[in-house]
């Protein structure tokens, strides 16, 4: 296995926790419980700074969905240097 696909599957791992904070914070949006608070800090270094750039609109918060894609771009750009 080389750099490129244990980065690969890295990314997809992220992609992965970055989701399941999304759907995490539906039920506990102030992130009080054990998992919630484990998704937040491991996803709110690269979310944080997402949502620095694209204020909420109208209460919704698309930082997690925009780094979902920014995250999706990196794959693609990490297989095709395969």
């Amino acid at each position: 296995m080389g750099i490129t696909e244990l980065l690969l599957n890295i990314l997809r791992i992220y992609t992965f926790i970055l989701v399941a904070r999304a759907l995490f914070s539906w039920f506990d949006p102030g992130y009080r419980t054990t998992i919630g608070r484990i998704l937040y800090d491991v996803t709110e270094p690269v979310v944080g700074p997402v949502r620095q750039v694209v204020p909420s609109t109208g209460g919704l918060d698309f930082s997690i969905m925009i780094t979902v894609f920014l995250v999706f771009i990196l794959q693609r750009i990490l297989i095709s240097a395969l």
